[in-house]
């Protein structure tokens, strides 16, 4: 059984989406997501990580880890698109 698709975040929201990630998740992660204090947000690191267990990590965060839960900025949906998008190789950020 296929788990259900989420929303997709509007354009605006994706944009938003890519720069928490690039900046705020960017200062553990490194800001090509490479790694730093936390470990690499790239498709190779994280190609063998079921979705959900990353959208978990995401909302929920790592208990006794620094990796903090981001449940109050993030709905699941946001959390998803995140975790595909890091699945797949990360987007940029556009500079106005």
């Amino acid at each position: 059984q296929a788990e259900p698709s989420p929303a997709q975040p509007s354009f605006s929201r994706q944009r938003e989406l890519i720069r928490i990630v690039r900046q705020d998740c960017g200062s553990c992660h490194g800001m090509r997501l490479t790694g730093g204090l936390g470990s690499p947000l790239t498709p190779i690191a994280l190609r063998d990580r079921p979705l959900a267990s990353l959208v978990a990590t995401i909302i929920h965060g790592r208990p006794g880890t620094p990796m903090p839960g981001w449940q109050a900025m993030l709905s699941e949906d946001d959390a998803t698109w995140i975790a595909q998008q890091l699945q797949s190789g990360f987007p940029e950020e556009q500079r106005p």
